[in-house]
């Protein structure tokens, strides 16, 4: 018999920052891991909401950082879920911070209610769906008696890359039957190495740490201002000065740059006398890795998991993901090969938690390949690079209907514009006009020019440009409809 209090409201809390650098070529610091479909048709950020569908919900918070804003609105609209609900973070500052906005946000929204927050990842990957949505319903018991509820998940493996959670007591309460097992934290523990790993196993008072919570917004606000007020009096000045931006709480960014960077288990899940863990085994993984991509993906013949057009021979316990080209490959063992438009990774996949080092090592140098994709996505729609050289650059350019580029000028090149399908409405120089498929117009260095789809499909356009200088910062805008 369920003891659950009404009324009361379960907001989702996405954590949705981060650059999954390990998941490079194809994660980007501008595009990175939880936007991208992994495992199926649906980002992980998706995939982390739709999760979720038949516990009775409230729509979800999702806290991203600024660069993200356009490409985490395009995917809640895409699943109905947008609704002015994305904080932004001016700068990461870990979890405990990022947790506060969300609680005195959702809190001023809905002062009357007993709203409970559930944290999430936005890039995590979980096989049993049902039964984790059972293991959070039971656990919204012990959130209400003012427990602060971690997920520890039921270790497989001597795993090294995870921290753990060592249990205490099993909780229980006189009066309430509760319909879900927790027991005391008795300690966070970093990551160990393989020995005490093994030890850890064996033991089975060990949980991997997920980074999954369940609390009362008020009960982790006051917890909060216990042990750290000086966090909770930074996110309270950076929202009291925050901006609204269409769908976007846009919070005071010196305000929030005096917060201190500190996760939540810091903060307060160590020190805190309530904290309770939950144990799960709903095949969860964090997707750290290609070699834990690996792991969870269905293979074929030969342990191969092949994406994209691959074709394999005499190879065996590889992961082959080709973006845009053909790869085969011949006698390799135990190897990821990823390709996209513009990197090949090879890898050993004992050796994969190092793909980070060669992403450091591409930020050093100043290649745009550690940050963007060839292919960019805006708010208006996306525009790749095909070619590029010694004083010019080819785009193809998409514009998604009803959007448009607004009014700006270049100083230092020209562009010259092929419309491949769709219409546009161009306005050069003051005067407007429609351009349709095959129709073309020149914009010379220094004219004030807007772009617009009027139409109800896409449009494409090639786009060359010429000049002395070709980089994206070479722009003025005189409106600007996104803020971008």
């Amino acid at each position: 018999m369920s003891n659950i209090k009404e009324p009361y409201k379960l907001f989702p809390v996405i954590m949705a920052g981060g650059t999954g650098s390990r998941l490079w070529p194809l994660s980007r610091e501008l595009y990175p891991k939880q936007f991208l479909s992994l495992t199926g048709q649906s980002s992980m950020l998706q995939t982390t909401l739709n999760r979720l569908t038949g516990m009775h919900c409230e729509n979800p918070v999702v806290i991203c950082n600024e660069l993200h804003r356009f490409i985490v609105a395009e995917q809640l609209r895409n699943i109905g879920m947008l609704s002015n609900n994305i904080i932004l973070e001016p700068e990461g500052r870990n979890t405990a911070p990022a947790i506060a906005l969300a609680a005195l946000t959702i809190l001023k929204a809905n002062p009357d209610s007993d709203s409970l927050l559930l944290i999430l990842a936005a890039d995590h990957i979980i096989e049993d769906e049902i039964n984790f949505r059972k293991s959070v319903t039971g656990a919204l018991e012990l959130a209400q008696l003012g427990k602060l509820v971690t997920f520890g998940i039921i270790p497989t493996h001597p795993e090294t890359g995870y921290g753990y959670i060592k249990r205490g007591d099993k909780f229980s309460h006189v009066s309430v039957d509760l319909s879900e097992t927790g027991y005391a934290v008795e300690a966070f523990v970093e990551k160990p190495d393989l020995s005490t790993a093994e030890t850890f196993l064996s033991s089975q008072e060990y949980y991997w740490n997920s980074g999954m919570f369940l609390f009362s917004a008020k009960n982790y606000l006051a917890e909060l201002k216990k042990y750290r007020p000086d966090i909770l009096e930074a996110c309270e000045k950076a929202l009291n000065s925050s901006m609204p931006d269409m769908d976007f709480v846009r919070v005071d960014q010196e305000e929030f740059l005096r917060c201190a960077s500190e996760s939540i288990d810091y903060a307060v899940m160590e020190n805190t006398s309530d904290a309770v863990v939950v144990p799960l085994s709903v095949g969860w993984s964090d997707v750290g890795s290609w070699s834990s991509l690996w792991d969870i993906s269905t293979k074929s013949e030969g342990g191969n998991v092949l994406q994209g057009d691959v074709i394999v021979t005499n190879s065996q316990n590889n992961y082959i993901n080709a973006e845009s080209s053909l790869v085969a490959a011949v006698g390799i063992d135990n190897l990821v090969i990823v390709q996209t438009k513009d990197a090949v990774l090879v890898a050993n996949k004992n050796d994969v938690q190092d793909v980070k080092k060669i992403v450091c090592d591409l930020k050093l140098e100043g290649r745009r390949e550690y940050y963007s994709h060839r292919e960019v996505f805006r708010p208006w729609g996306k525009y790749e690079e095909i070619a590029h050289g010694n004083r010019y650059k080819v785009k193809r350019i998409t514009v998604k209907e009803g959007e448009g580029l607004s009014l700006r000028l270049h100083h230092h090149r020209s562009e010259h514009w092929v419309v491949v399908s769709g219409t546009a409405r161009m306005t050069l120089s003051g005067e407007s006009k429609l351009l349709v498929t095959n129709e073309s117009v020149y914009i010379p260095a220094g004219a004030s020019y807007s772009l617009e789809n009027p139409g109800v499909i896409p449009l494409e356009l090639i786009e060359v440009t010429s000049g002395d200088y070709l980089e994206e910062d070479d722009i003025v805008r005189f409106s600007n409809r996104y803020q971008n």
